[in-house]
């Protein structure tokens, strides 16, 4: 009987110079920076289709350039999530989904919704764009990711709609934005973004090991008792989960390091 999820850690994408001579080798082919990235690490987020939209062809490439087990997070695109009604993107949400994703195959992971720093928390149109949110898409299921950025999330009404929706809220290790570690889904997202680049991992060393434990406590079903909830009232199923961590600091120079030393950590 299996007692943990599989924990993944991994970097915001992978075309990035400050990482020629210290992430790759100095004389790798820049076309074989995600191959090469891909058997250093377990995932990677792909910010590009937040931006704009893709070909069926460059999903199938991605797919035959990584190892097996290796999982893509996608961000969806901002024409979905940026917008005075969110129960309107209903239009927006077809054409994301009919850019050919799912020619990544069990490469696709998380499909992460990001909103902006200046999106408030209205929660019937809120829930009206989470019910928008399709379970599978063709043939495979789907693993959905609110990541908030403004405090009125910060509630116990937010976290309710979240986990009667089996969506996972990011939780963002962040100067600015909320962090709300409650965990709703069959699965948890965090993203850790206060490394910085003069600290050979990001992360210095003791904070790294703090992060192992509580990425083996929600893969073993828990929730760590010192990170910030918006529900703590309530306790979620223990069962084994799934745990996507990205190390995506403002710099980012040494993220697929700290991505590396985590993985160390966890044997």
């Amino acid at each position: 009987m299996t007692t943990s999820g599989t924990i993944r850690a991994g970097i915001g994408g992978w075309n990035f110079e400050p990482w020629e001579g210290t992430f790759y080798p100095a004389d790798l082919p820049k076309k074989r920076q995600l191959e090469f990235a891909s058997r250093q690490l377990s995932t990677i987020e792909i910010n590009a289709t937040y931006y704009r939209g893709q070909t069926p062809a460059t999903f199938a490439k991605w797919a035959s350039e990584v190892s097996d087990g290796f999982v893509f997070a996608l961000k969806g695109n901002r024409f979905v999530t940026n917008r005075k009604v969110l129960a309107e993107a209903g239009p927006s949400l077809e054409k994301f989904f009919a850019q050919g994703l799912e020619e990544l195959g069990p490469a696709l992971g998380p499909l992460v919704w990001q909103f902006a720093p200046t999106k408030k928390f209205e929660p019937d149109d809120f829930e009206s764009f989470v019910k928008l949110l399709p379970t599978e898409h063709a043939g495979q299921k789907l693993r959905h990711v609110l990541e908030v950025r403004h405090a009125s999330f910060a509630v116990p009404q937010f976290v309710d709609i979240a986990r009667r929706h089996g969506a996972a809220i990011c939780y963002a290790h962040h100067h600015d934005y909320p962090e709300i570690a409650d965990v709703t889904s069959d699965f948890v997202y965090a993203r850790l973004q206060k490394g910085e680049d003069d600290v050979p991992t990001a992360y210095k060393p003791g904070e790294l090991d703090a992060w192992a434990a509580r990425a083996k406590d929600w893969a073993e079903g828990g929730q760590p008792g010192d990170l910030p909830l918006a529900d703590p009232g309530h306790q979620p199923e223990n069962r084994p989960r799934d745990v996507f961590v990205y190390f995506i600091h403002e710099g980012k120079i040494r993220a697929p390091q700290a991505a590396q030393a985590l993985m160390e950590r966890l044997g």
